[in-house]
Order: structure tokens, then C-alpha cells, then sequence
């Protein structure tokens, strides 16, 4: 993403000098005019992404500056030469610098030396702001590892020069005991001749000393070695990483033994229930509520006995083999995930027969189930995936750099944190679906608009409607009487785009109510709908009522607008409403805003970057997101640092409603208002030339029956 950047004379000179000085590339290029006529030398210097030339070597000062940043180098083909000019020409290479900038001319340069050309389009071509970041990210990995090799290297130098002055001194020590032996040698030569028996003894007595001497010292030393690396941040680091995966051994045998309970004591004892003369389930009950129940056993069962070979061969562990196989088959899991609330509600369906919640009574109080129900035991592989990443969390955290198995299990953690994601999303996906249709199969006459997926369910509750009198003003006096409690009490559901509104009919059944279809992007919301003195005075029953009505206005195209009345139960109640409602109607016209603003067949020029850059919405290191929409039709974001979070709110292309709430409703919870503030206080001093160009292109201006966008043209340098 490009970045704005504010720069003065004297920053200017400064950089100006310090490429001059300590540049990647320097030397004399030739630059062609702005009119494309003439060709000057000029003297370059290139520091980062940013580009300087000066009137010469000696030159104190820049006369300009290209800024790098996104910019495309290549070689450029010679022109075509003059008959007087053919032989100066042939010696010229050329190449040329391209900006992403629009209005920028592109630079061309040439210099006499092939070689030097293409180490200038080399360098050019380097000059990212973000390359540098990534090898200085690199740099750093590789000095903390060379600190870590040199700590230890320190370690074991110290170790060795304590062994060398032991060793020394044992030599002395060795010394000594030779000068003495030599000297009894030379007694004994001058001595008279003595018995030889004796002095054969003494010597291998002395030998005998000497080597349970040599042997204790080197048993010591090899002691010390051993202690001093059990103290170590490497044997630490593995302890705690077995003690991982012991962990993860006894918690994949207690997950398998739950599958084996769920397959052995509800699943194939159903089937067999199932198949008898008077069924208390039927077979596709039990598909729906087990569906691959035993193919995930069979799975997990095969996954922890290659564990436990594993284990027997402490203590080298190589587990990132294991996942290889295993994550190719966790696919099964979506499936399973996916029909999981379903299953819960054909569960609960089938305990309404009196036999199959006997049967089911029976299973569940088996000593195996230790008093668990079966929706525990359907509701355990729901956690496995998650339980997965961390343990492969905690296992990275304590695996070195260099390790064998480091980039195997790195690249198995964000395999599980990628389906993790997916499941999640298609489980909301698909819970929102489910809830829609069930609205709908309430409804007697059925309503269309249920059927639309991009529907989002809000909220439901029992709202009380009041009437209109003929005058069109709302009949207060009536508010607080018992028998318009029981006429007006309405069931109420709202969705993202309309408030559907019922009457209960019997057998939970609902019935449309006229003009019970109300759609929010003709609505206006009004909290507080007046009434006249003499209506508010003539009954002081609905003086309890006041303030918990809100009125709807409905504007429609196509047909006459008329008004809907509701009065919530209490003001926490009616507050949660009016809230609600007043959002969805203001993310539909931000929406309708926006797809008016970009939409195809408008006359609108729409910058290319909003409507085709995928790098606006690429998953970053410090920004993740998710894969479903909000009601603006911009990717939500599934969580973020900080810093880009306050950098969304602030940037002109990321106008969405849903951000904006979401962001001003939670932002206590990760940061505090002092840095919201800064940074908004910040955006509000900045100069207009100082905010990135992506971000002045989208200015929405209003005007009579149109928009239009106005675009600022960015700084170009002069040639």
C-alpha cells in the first residue's frame, strides 16, 4: 500500500548528501529532457527507494528526486540513429523507470557501459520500501540466531579453558610424580641391590593410583558437561517440547476413547434399533444425526497408534510425517461441522418419541458415558481442529529455528489454521440460511424475501402496533388498555434488508400482517411519535406507556406510503430496536451509496485500483480477513493490529458502515480513546499534499441527481 510521505528543503539536502555519501548506486547517467529533445548529464546517487540527481559530483545540493516506490525498470532498445550520429549511438544502452503514478512521464536514461546498465536496473528495480523491511526482518532472524551460536559458543570456549588449565595442572601434578620417581630410580641405582619383589609392587601400586585418578577426573569433567547442558535453554527447550507432545498423546487417546463411546454405544446400537420391527428412529435419522462419525474414528484411531510408534522411539521425535498424512483427511471434519446444529435439532426432534428417549435414556447411563449426554459426545470433534493449532502453537514455540521438523510443522499449523477459517465461515454461512427458511416455513403464506441468502438475520421479539386515527396521529389513549395489549401484540423478525411482521395464529403459526413486508430502504426511523395535548391527558393508563413507542415511515415507489406504530415491552427493549433498525437502514444506503459510486453503467469514472486491486483485501502479517461480505459488499476483516485497524478508519477507500460501528462500538476493548483520538487529530493537521494520492481519488461530492469524483494529482519531479 503507498504511503503519503512530507518531506522539506532541508530533509531533501540532507538525504541528498547521504546518498551522495553511503548510496547503493552512484555515477554518471544521461537523462532525457521534459521536451524529449536533448539528453543531460546528470550525476545519480540512489539511496532506498529514493532516487537523486545533481548538477555534477561537486554539487552540494539535489536538483530533483524520483521516489521509487512501485516503479518498474527495464531495458529500453536503442532509437534508431542519423547517419551523422550512427557511431555515438551504437555505444549508448538504455533504460527506462516507469511510475505507477498517473500523469507521471516515465524517466529514460542512458549510460555508455552494458555492464553498468544492468546493474543500475538492477538496483532500481530492488529500490522497495517493503523489499528492505523483509531483508532487514531477515537480517534480524539471522543476528538473534548468530547471538544465540555466539552465547554458546562463549559457553563452550569457557568450558574448554577451565579444561585446559585443569589439564595443566594435572601435568604438572604428572611432573612432579616423574621428578619423584626418577629420583627413588636413581636411590635405588646407588642403593645397594635390593630384593626385586618389592620394588615390582610398589610400582603397580602406584599404577593403581594413578589410573582410578585419571578415571575419577575424566568421570567428574564428563559430570560437569552433562549438568551444565541439562542447565541449558536447548535441554529446556526440549523437555518442554516432549512434555508437548506426551500431552498430545494422552489427549488424542482421550479423544479417541470419546469416538468409541459415540460409535460403539449410540451409533451402531441406533442402526440395530433402527432395523427392528418398531423402530423408534428411522435409518436417516441416524445418518443425519452421526453422518461420518466413524469415519473420523477410524481416522483418529490410525493417527494415534502411528503416535504411540512414535513415541516408543523416544527420544527422537519426528511427528511432522504424521500430519502430512493426517491433513489431506481433516477435510471430513467440514462436512461434520457443517451438519452439526442440524444434527442437534433432529436430536431433539427424535426425543419427542417417548420410546427413543427411553432407548437413549438407557444408552446414556452406561458406566463409559460417566453420566454424559450424547450431545457432549457430538459435540467433541467440534473442538479437535482448534485443539490441533495449539498444541501445534505450543510445539513451534519450543522447536528451534534450525530443527528438522521446523518448516514441516509450520506448514501443517497454517494448513489447520486455513480449514479452521473455512469451517468457520460456512458454518455461519449456513446457520443464517437455516434459521431463514425455518421464518419462512412459520409463515402460513410464506414470504420470498426470506429466500434471499444474502438475508441476515437481526433479531425477533413481540412488539405491540398501535393503530392510526383518521387524522393520521397516533391514538395514545388507547396505548395503555389491556384489550389493544391483546389485539396489536405482533411477532416482529428483522433482517438486514426488511422488518417482517406476524400475527400468531395456532399451532405456532404465523400469519403476514398487511403490509407486513416492510422494506428498510424505503423506511425512516422516528424514536418518538407525537401526539396532541388532549390525547396525551384523557387517559393516564398510557402514561406508563410513553416514550416506549417508535414510528416507521415507508415510502415506497411504487404505492401509497403509510406509517407502521410499534411499542416495545420496556426502554432497554425499545432502544435495542430503534438501534437495530436505524443500522440496517444506514449500511443499505451506505451500500446503495457505494454501488451507485462504482457500479458499471454509471458516469462515474471509477479508479481502477478500488474496483481491481486485490491487494486492498490480501491477508498481511498484521491483517487477516474473512472470506464473507459485510452489507457494503467489502470483505470483513477477521482480525488486525492496531495500527491498520486505525489506518482503515481513516482512509477514504475503505468507506463502510458496518467497519465504522463495529469499530467505534469495541475499540475500548484493544486500545483506548486517547489513540483514537491522536491519530484522528493527526489525519485533520496533515496538508492535503501529505496524504497518500490512492487515497484523495475517492471524494464523493454531492450534487443535484449525481456524484462525481475528484481526483488530486500528485507531485511529479521536474526534468
Amino acid at each position: 500500500m503507498q504511503k503519503g510521505i512530507r518531506l522539506n528543503d532541508g530533509h531533501v539536502t540532507y538525504l541528498g548528501l547521504l546518498a551522495k555519501k553511503d548510496g547503493t548506486r552512484r555515477g554518471c547517467l544521461s537523462k532525457k529532457s521534459s521536451d524529449n529533445t536533448k539528453w543531460h548529464t546528470k550525476w545519480f546517487a540512489l539511496l532506498q527507494n529514493m532516487l537523486f540527481y545533481f548538477e555534477n559530483e561537486s554539487s552540494s545540493r539535489p536538483s530533483g528526486l524520483y521516489l521509487l516506490e512501485g516503479c518498474m525498470c527495464d531495458r529500453a532498445p536503442s532509437p534508431k540513429p542519423s547517419l551523422s550520429a550512427k557511431e555515438c549511438l551504437e555505444k549508448q544502452y538504455y533504460f527506462t523507470v516507469s511510475f505507477t503514478h498517473e500523469n507521471q512521464k516515465a524517466l529514460e536514461l542512458r549510460t555508455e557501459d552494458v555492464k553498468d546498465c544492468d546493474e543500475w536496473v538492477a538496483a532500481i528495480s530492488h529500490a522497495s520500501y517493503r523489499n528492505l523491511a523483509t531483508e532487514h526482518e531477515t537480517l534480524m532472524q539471522k543476528y538473534l540466531h548468530l547471538l544465540q551460536i555466539v552465547e554458546t559458543e562463549k559457553t563452550v570456549a569457557k568450558q574448554l579453558r577451565q579444561q585446559i588449565e585443569d589439564g595443566e595442572i594435572e601435568i604438572e601434578r604428572l611432573k612432579s610424580e616423574i621428578a619423584g620417581l626418577l629420583k627413588d630410580n636413581e636411590k635405588i641405582n646407588t642403593s645397594p641391590a635390593a630384593a626385586p619383589s618389592d620394588d615390582d609392587s610398589e610400582i603397580k601400586k602406584i599404577k593403581k593410583v594413578q589410573s582410578f585418578l585419571r578415571g575419577w577426573i575424566c568421570r567428574r569433567k564428563w559430570k560437569t558437561i552433562i549438568q551444565d547442558y541439562i542447565r541449558s535453554p536447548h535441554a529446556e527447550s526440549m523437555r518442554k517440547r516432549n512434555q508437548v507432545v506426551f500431552s498430545m498423546l494422552d489427549s488424542e487417546a482421550e479423544y479417541v476413547q470419546q469416538l468409541h463411546i459415540l460409535v460403539n454405544n449410540f451409533l451402531r446400537p441406533l442402526r440395530m434399533a433402527a432395523s427392528s420391527k418398531k423402530p423408534p428412529i428411522t435409518h436417516d435419522d441416524v445418518s443425519s444425526i452421526f453422518l461420518n462419525s466413524e469415519t473420523i474414528m477410524f481416522l483418529h484411531q490410525i493417527f494415534y497408534q502411528g503416535l504411540k510408534a512414535r513415541i516408543a522411539s523416544w527420544p527422537t521425535l519426528v511427528l511432522a510425517d504424521l500430519f502430512d498424512i493426517l491433513l489431506p483427511m481433516l477435510n471430513i471434519y467440514q462436512e461434520f461441522v457443517r451438519n452439526h446444529q442440524y444434527s442437534l435439532q433432529i436430536l431433539a426432534h427424535c426425543k419427542q418419541n417417548r420410546d427413543f428417549d427411553k432407548l437413549l435414556k438407557q444408552y446414556e447411563a452406561k458406566p463409559d458415558c460417566e453420566e454424559r449426554t450424547l450431545e457432549t459426545f457430538l459435540t467433541y470433534p467440534m473442538f479437535q481442529i482448534p485443539r490441533y493449532i495449539l498444541t501445534l502453537h505450543e510445539l513451534l514455540a519450543h522447536t528451534p529455528h534450525e530443527h528438522i521438523e521446523r518448516n514441516s510443522l509450520d506448514y501443517a499449523k497454517s494448513k489447520l489454521e486455513e480449514l479452521s477459517r473455512i469451517m468457520h465461515d460456512e458454518v455461519s454461512e449456513t446457520e443464517n440460511i437455516r434459521k431463514n427458511l425455518a421464518i419462512e416455513r412459520m409463515i402460513i403464506e410464506g414470504c420470498e424475501v426470506l429466500l434471499d441468502t444474502s438475508q441476515t438475520f437481526v433479531r425477533q421479539g413481540s412488539l405491540i402496533q398501535v393503530p392510526m386515527s383518521e387524522k393520521g396521529k397516533i391514538t395514545r389513549g388507547r396505548l395503555g388498555s389491556l384489550s389493544l395489549k391483546k389485539e396489536g401484540e405482533r411477532q416482529c423478525f428483522l433482517f438486514s434488508k426488511h422488518l417482517i411482521i406476524c400475527t400468531r395464529g395456532s399451532g405456532a403459526k404465523l400469519h403476514l400482517t398487511k403490509n407486513g413486508v416492510v422494506s428498510l430502504i424505503d423506511c425512516t426511523l422516528m424514536e418518538e411519535p407525537e401526539g396532541t395535548d388532549d390525547e396525551s391527558k384523557s387517559d393516564k393508563s398510557g402514561q406508563d406507556m410513553e416514550h416506549l413507542d417508535f414510528k416507521i415511515v415507508v415510502e415506497p415507489k411504487d404505492s401509497q406510503s403509510f406509517t407502521v406504530i410499534l411499542v416495545a415491552s420496556s426502554r432497554q427493549e425499545k432502544s435495542a430496536w430503534t438501534s437495530d433498525i436505524s443500522q440496517c437502514i444506514d449500511n443499505i444506503r451506505c451500500n446503495g451509496l457505494m454501488m451507485n459510486a462504482f457500479e458499471d453503467n454509471s458516469k462515474v469514472t471509477v479508479p481502477q485500483m478500488i474496483k481491481s486491486d486485490s491487494s486492498l483485501y490480501c491477508d498481511d502479517v498484521d491483517i487477516r480477513f474473512s472470506k464473507m461480505m459485510n452489507s457494503c459488499k467489502v470483505l470483513q476483516i477477521r482480525y488486525a493490529s492496531v495500527e491498520r485497524l486505525l489506518e482503515r478508519l481513516t482512509d477514504l477507500r475503505f468507506l463502510s458502515i458496518d467497519f465504522l460501528n463495529t469499530f467505534l462500538h469495541s475499540y475500548r476493548v484493544f486500545t483506548t480513546a486517547d489513540v483514537v483520538l491522536d491519530k484522528l487529530i493527526t489525519i485533520y493537521k496533515k496538508p492535503i499534499s501529505a496524504i497518500p494520492a490512492r487515497s484523495l481519488e475517492l471524494v464523493l461530492c454531492q450534487q443535484p441527481k449525481q456524484q462525481t469524483l475528484v481526483r488530486r494529482a500528485t507531485w511529479l519531479p521536474q526534468g
